[in-house]
C-alpha cells in the first residue's frame, strides 16, 4: 500500500508541475521555470490566505492516505495488555474493573495497582487515574475516609445485576431502570439535565448514574460515570468553584479521555504538547473573558493562525472547542457526538495534543482541544 501511495504522490507532483510550468519550460528550459516558482513562493509567503488553503490541503491529502489504508488491518497499540476478568458486583448495583462504590482505596490499588495520576474535579476531590498505557482506563474519587465514592470508564470494565455493559443500547438501559431523572436537587434549587438522548441519568441505590450513548454507534453504552450521592450533594452549584487545581485537572482529564477513547478505535496515543498548551490556553481565556464561542477570535485568527503566530510547527492540526459542559467528561462525551471533533480525537495521523481550559466570571468551562502532527 505504501509503494501505491507513493507513486500516486509523484503522480500528481508530476502532472502539477507540468500543468502550471509546462509553458516556461518550453519557453526558457530550468531556469524559466526557476524564475517562475520562485515568484510564486514570494506571493505564497505573502498571501496569508493561501496558507490556510495550503493548510487545508494537507489534511485533506492525510485524509485521502488515511482512507487508502483502511484495508490494512488494525494493529493494537499494546497487545499484551490483558482486559481484566469481570466479575458480578458484590455489593453494588454496578463494578468497574470490579471495583465498587465504597471500597478501600488500599483495596483497590492493591488489586489494581498504582495510579498514574490524581487531579482535582468539579466535586472538591480528585479523579484518580489507572491504566496501562490507556488500556483497561478508569477513574476513581475516593472521600475524606479513603473510600471510592466515584467511578468512570469509557471502555469495556463495567458489571452489572441488569446485564448492562458498555455497547449496551440506550433501549435495554430505559427498559432496566425507566425513566431518567430530570434535574438533580441541590438544597431549594432543582438543577435541569439536558435531553437531547446523548446521555441519561439515574438515581440507583443511593447513586447517580450516568449512562454516554454514541450516537454514531447506534445510541450504544459508551461510558458510564456513577458518583455517590452525598459526594454530588457536596457540589452545590452546576459550575463547580474554578479554584484549587481545577483548571489543571480538567485539562489533564480531556487529554486522559481522549488518549483512553483513542485505545478503544485501536489509534495510537497521543503525547502531551507542552508548548501548545499556551496556545489552547490563550485561545480558551479569549473566549472565556470577551463572552464569544469561535474556532476565529475576535482578531479574525484561525488555529493554524494562533498557531504559526506561537511558534508552534506541524504539517496537519485541528481544533477541538467546548463550553457549558461542568466537566471534561461531559465534554469529551458531547465532542465524541459531534461528527467534526469526533473525526480529530478519532484521527489517526496525529501525534500530539494540548488541552487549554479557562473559566468565565460566572465559573462557566471553556475547553481548547489542539491536535497536531509535526
Amino acid at each position: 500500500m505504501s509503494k501505491l501511495i507513493n507513486i500516486i504522490i509523484l503522480f500528481l507532483i508530476a502532472w502539477g508541475a507540468w500543468h502550471f510550468y509546462g509553458d516556461a519550460f518550453q519557453n526558457s528550459g530550468f531556469s524559466g521555470v526557476y524564475e517562475e516558482v520562485s515568484a510564486d513562493v514570494q506571493d505564497i509567503k505573502q498571501n496569508p490566505a493561501v496558507n490556510a488553503t495550503l493548510n487545508t490541503i494537507t489534511e485533506e491529502i492525510q485524509n485521502l492516505i488515511d482512507n487508502l489504508n483502511i484495508g490494512e488491518e488494525s494493529q493494537p497499540t499494546d497487545p499484551d495488555v490483558e482486559k481484566p476478568t469481570l466479575e458480578a458486583p458484590e455489593e453494588q448495583s454496578f463494578s468497574i474493573h470490579n471495583v465498587e462504590i465504597g471500597e478501600k482505596r488500599t483495596k483497590v490499588e492493591e488489586e489494581i495497582g498504582e495510579p498514574q495520576r490524581s487531579s482535582a474535579n468539579e466535586y472538591g476531590v480528585n479523579w484518580v487515574t489507572y491504566h496501562k498505557n490507556y488500556h483497561n482506563f478508569f477513574m476513581a474519587a475516593y472521600n475524606e475516609d479513603g473510600n471510592v465514592a466515584g467511578l468512570y470508564t469509557n471502555q469495556d470494565l463495567l458489571s452489572s445485576e441488569d446485564g448492562i455493559t458498555i455497547n449496551s443500547s440506550r433501549e435495554d438501559v430505559l427498559n432496566s431502570f425507566g425513566e431518567p431523572l430530570k434535574a438533580i436537587r441541590k438544597g431549594l434549587v432543582n438543577y435541569q439535565i439536558q435531553n437531547d438522548e446523548e446521555y441519561d441519568t439515574f438515581l440507583i441505590a443511593n447513586n447517580y448514574v450516568t449512562f454516554f450513548y454514541d450516537k454514531h454507534e447506534n445510541n450504544t453504552v459508551t461510558a458510564i460515570q456513577i458518583i455517590q450521592e452525598g459526594l454530588e450533594q457536596q457540589k452545590d452549584a452546576y459550575f463547580a468553584d474554578p479554584g484549587n487545581g481545577l483548571k489543571e485537572g480538567l485539562e489533564y482529564q480531556l487529554f486522559d479521555l481522549t488518549n483512553a477513547t483513542r485505545v478503544v478505535h485501536g489509534l495510537p496515543v497521543l503525547e502531551w504538547n507542552e508548548p501548545l498548551q499556551g496556545t489552547a490556553r490563550e485561545h480558551s481565556t479569549d473566549m472565556a473573558e470577551n463572552n464569544y464561542f469561535s474556532h476565529t477570535n475576535l482578531d479574525g485568527q484561525s488555529p493554524f493562525d494562533r498557531m504559526t503566530e506561537d511558534n508552534i510547527a506541524y504539517r496537519t492540526a485541528g481544533e477541538n472547542l467546548a463550553t457549558g459542559q461542568p466537566s471534561s467528561i461531559f465534554a469529551h462525551e458531547g465532542l465524541m457526538n459531534s461528527l467534526g471533533h469526533r473525526e480529530n480525537i478519532l484521527q489517526g495521523s496525529f501525534e500530539t495534543l494540548a488541552v487549554g481550559v479557562s473559566f468565565s466570571e460566572k465559573a462557566r468551562p471553556y475547553y481548547t482541544e489542539n491536535f497536531v502532527t509535526e
